[in-house]
């Protein structure tokens, strides 16, 4: 080979080595806001909507991309008509203003909407910053209770993946799902200080087919609590405290509520929280269904109350307790329950004098007082629930467990 072959071949070997790496930099159907102007530690929500409306007029599968950093972001709502799949992946963290003044309280910090097989991934921070808003999300003195922007919301998707987030100090609810079909939260962690008032990790209504595994939770609320509407709901592998527990409801305040059927919460530990397990409806209710819930295989650690049904729910004695509650509670069970609770009422299963419960299955309940009061017990009204295996307090019994 003379020296003019090889002169010619080197750089042309250059040249191709280059437009391959360009090529690579520039992958079809990678929108990365920063081509849209996005600047670290600047407001990123007009280039976020720029890419996102792009990507969604795309027809092949599509990836908006905010890479990692530190970036501000007002309010975002992305909706659009999609022609294809599309995946936002956030590497970065983002901010939210921290003064609740600077948001419009009719929107969510970020919302996505009525997209079909949508996803959101990337190991990034949503940061809500919200430690100015907690105290006007205390409903017993403040007449602004509950208007705050929850930090992300998902409205009527379909077949769609939200896979390892990071929710960080929300002013309001962390996730708020509400008319979606097919939708899975996986390695999901939500972090707020157990004093950060109504900050519920993720909320569902009105929603079917929604599954939430391999997460953990920590809030000043339920960690998941589940509205009207929900069918055929899957809770697997969730770790959870501070907060409230996992519960369903509160149901029965409003009327036209649908039907809660098929919750099924299993492999979850609940650790210095203040519920475990929960069943919650108003008195003076509403008429209502709540059918075939199932919790199993649970682990409660320092729980306050591990195991309740309550249809007398009734925070700041808003409402006429007198009165009981017309939500139907049937075919629950509560199986393989082990662990120690802070209060000796370990299982506290009230049911309403108007429509008791029933089908409601006990078994295999291993729970200790960690006091010093007395042996664990359980207190029951308006039901009669079937005993399998063993309970650990004695289920609906005036006998006390023994203390061992």
């Amino acid at each position: 080979m003379n020296n003019m072959n090889m002169n010619f071949k080197l750089p042309f070997a250059f040249a191709l080595v280059l437009f391959l790496a360009q090529l690579g930099e520039c992958q079809p159907g990678v929108f990365d806001v920063t081509k849209y102007g996005a600047k670290p530690n600047e407001d990123i929500s007009k280039a976020l909507l720029s890419a996102f409306k792009e990507a969604c007029n795309s027809k092949t599968p599509s990836k908006v991309v905010i890479p990692k950093g530190n970036f501000l972001m007002n309010q975002v709502r992305l909706e659009w008509n999609c022609k294809a799949p599309l995946e936002l992946q956030i590497h970065a963290t983002l901010k939210a203003p921290p003064n609740p003044n600077q948001l419009k309280h009719d929107m969510e910090w970020l919302t996505v909407n009525h997209i079909d097989h949508f996803t959101l991934s990337g190991g990034g921070i949503l940061d809500g910053q919200g430690e100015q808003g907690w105290a006007q999300n205390d409903c017993k003195n403040s007449e602004s209770c509950s208007k705050l922007p929850n930090n992300l919301s998902f409205n009527f998707l379909t077949n769609s993946l939200i896979s390892d987030i990071t929710s960080l100090d929300s002013k309001l609810f962390h996730i708020n799902v509400l008319g979606c079909k097919n939708l899975t939260f996986h390695g999901i962690n939500i972090k707020a200080p157990a004093e950060s008032l109504n900050t519920d990790g993720i909320h569902v209504a009105r929603s079917r087919g929604v599954n939430i595994t391999n997460s953990q939770i920590g809030t000043g609320d339920d960690c998941i609590s589940i509205g009207d509407g929900v069918q055929e709901m899957h809770i697997t592998n969730v770790t959870c405290g501070p907060g409230h527990g996992i519960s369903v409801g509160s149901l029965g305040k409003s009327p036209g509520e649908l039907p809660v059927v098929g919750v099924f919460v299993q492999n979850c530990t609940f650790i210095d929280t203040d519920n475990g397990v929960r069943v919650k409806t108003w008195p003076a209710s509403h008429d209502g269904v709540v059918r075939d819930l199932h919790f199993e295989d649970i682990i409660v650690q320092n729980v306050s109350n591990p195991v309740v049904i309550d249809q007398g729910y009734c925070p700041y004695n808003q409402c006429k307790k007198e009165l009981p509650s017309q939500v139907k509670i049937s075919k629950v069970s509560f199986k393989n329950i082990k662990g120690t609770s802070r209060t000796q009422e370990a299982i506290q299963l009230m049911c309403s004098k108007g429509v008791p419960c029933e089908g409601v299955e006990v078994g295999d309940i291993d729970i200790k007082y960690s006091g010093n009061e007395g042996p664990a017990k359980s207190t029951c009204e308006n039901v009669d629930p079937s005993l399998v295996g063993k309970q650990h307090p004695p289920v609906c019994s005036t006998t006390p467990a023994q203390s061992s």
